[in-house]
């Protein structure tokens, strides 16, 4: 009858051996304070990135179209343009600053007119002073920059993952979605300045007034939040290369023999 008592207690040390392993396991998965210090900097990082691309994404002061200043008019012509939207506006010569040539800038007090593009309802084209838009190219630009934020909601996906879960082969992916990300946005500013060079270039049977352009903040956001994207993702990729072979060969002092 003895027998009994000692098979519940060797199940029961079993057992408990069992939950001791599990338990150091996941010690052993868990991010050292250390490296998920560096992973939630970067993440700040990345999102940081993100309202940057947000903020240029969804505004339209990419570009800024000016119409020289008529003599003897007291009003002139200006209108900026993003990927979705373009705002016409009419502006009082005596507000513009003094030695300007042309009319400007957008940002001050006028008569505005702001319509959506009609690339993504009717298929039309747009006008703008007399000219007609490229509706491929601004399309494509359109499509970069939304295949942009997806590419990096997923990218922040995945590090929040990582820090929450601790699925560490998740860091990975995350980097490449944000280097993907900033390559994309990158490249959707390269289209959207090359539809506003074909814009310029358009030729019209009627005669159309001169203009100039600048380009306006929202695309200095694009910049910056691409660049920003990159730093972050390759500061990340970094993290997921294995160690230096040399960090084997030279051991730090005081953990090797007297």
């Amino acid at each position: 009858m003895m027998m009994w008592p000692n098979f519940f207690l060797q199940e029961e040390e079993r057992w408990r051996a069992a939950g001791r392993r599990r338990a150091h396991g996941q010690q052993g998965a868990a991010l050292s304070p250390e490296r998920e210090g560096k992973i939630k900097l970067l993440l700040l990082l990345a999102a940081l990135g993100a309202t940057l691309a947000v903020l240029a994404v969804g505004t339209e002061f990419w570009v800024e179209l000016n119409t020289y200043r008529a003599n003897g008019s007291a009003v002139c012509d200006a209108a900026h343009l993003g990927l979705w939207k373009m705002c016409t506006k009419r502006l009082w010569q005596a507000d513009l600053p003094a030695g300007r040539d042309t009319c400007g800038p957008a940002a001050l007090p006028g008569e505005a007119n702001c319509t959506y593009f009609k690339f993504f309802t009717t298929g039309e084209n747009a006008r703008i002073f007399q000219r007609t838009t490229k509706k491929e190219v601004n399309l494509a630009a359109a499509v970069l920059a939304v295949l942009s934020l997806t590419v990096m909601a997923l990218g922040c996906l995945c590090v929040i993952m990582v820090l929450s879960k601790g699925a560490e082969f998740l860091l990975r992916v995350g980097a490449i979605c944000f280097v993907l990300s900033g390559l994309l946005l990158l490249a959707s500013l390269e289209v959207f300045r090359l539809s506003v060079r074909a814009l310029l270039e358009r030729v019209s049977p009627e005669p159309v007034p001169d203009l100039t352009y600048e380009y306006s903040w929202s695309l200095a956001c694009g910049v910056a939040a691409s660049l920003v994207l990159l730093l972050g993702g390759g500061c990340l990729l970094l993290l997921t290369l294995p160690p230096w072979p040399w960090g084997t060969l030279c051991p730090r002092q005081g953990h090797g023999g007297s």
